[in-house]
């Protein structure tokens, strides 16, 4: 900008520079958005809301029978609940890993994790499929009484979820060496590691509501 009848450009005025400097910077701005899809959040909330209701149920019934369901506790195994409480709080960790490695740019190590996250997964319906096994076999059916019914209906549904989020990761696994993931898109990846993490806080909550609290 000049002067009319000068040659001295004019620079700008004390309070557009403070104006400017008030302009939050673009990559701040985009390290406040909501990670992964506004769809999946929404089922997310509508997950959790259903579980929630279920432990409510479930807390309600154990309040009205308390004999019933202390019992059935007893007849579980504590360390498959704990082991699977390892492998899924470690399957978030790769999960977050490589979507970490994926918003870097290093696509090779973003595959890995999540195919590790996945594998974890799976490790997870491995131990809890023989669990089913061992409670069928020893008799103890979805019939059997109200804790039996309950321990089936949550864990089971629990289950469907976790096969859900296997599927979910590994297909983004599956993609990463075919789509341009990297710093400017990461919301796929994104997605799939905030199903995962859903799954895995249904499970820190319904692993001490069920195998643990008396």
């Amino acid at each position: 900008m000049f002067i009319p009848g000068s040659n001295l450009p004019v620079g700008p005025s004390p309070q557009g520079q403070a104006d400017a400097a008030l302009q939050p910077p673009a990559q701040a701005a985009d390290d406040r958005r909501l990670s992964g899809d506004i769809t999946m959040w929404c089922v997310i909330a509508l997950e959790m809301l259903t579980f929630g209701l279920l432990f409510v149920v479930y807390a309600v019934a154990r309040g009205q029978d308390p004999w019933v369901f202390r019992t059935g506790q007893s007849t579980l195994d504590l360390r498959l609940g704990a082991l699977n409480t390892v492998i899924l709080l470690t399957g978030s960790w790769c999960a977050a890993r490589g979507v970490q490695a994926l918003r870097s740019a290093r696509a090779t190590a973003g595959a890995r994790w999540l195919w590790g996250a996945a594998a974890l997964g799976t490790a997870f319906l491995v131990v809890k499929g023989f669990e089913y096994q061992q409670k069928l076999h020893a008799g103890y059916g979805l019939e059997s009484d109200d804790f039996w019914m309950f321990y089936y209906l949550l864990t089971g549904f629990h289950f469907m979820h976790v096969a859900a989020a296997v599927l979910i990761v590994a297909a983004v696994a599956f993609l990463v060496p075919r789509r341009p993931w990297g710093p400017a898109d990461t919301q796929a990846p994104e997605t799939a590691a905030v199903f995962w993490h859903m799954v895995d806080l249904l499970w820190v909550v319904l692993f001490p509501l069920v195998y643990v609290l008396r």
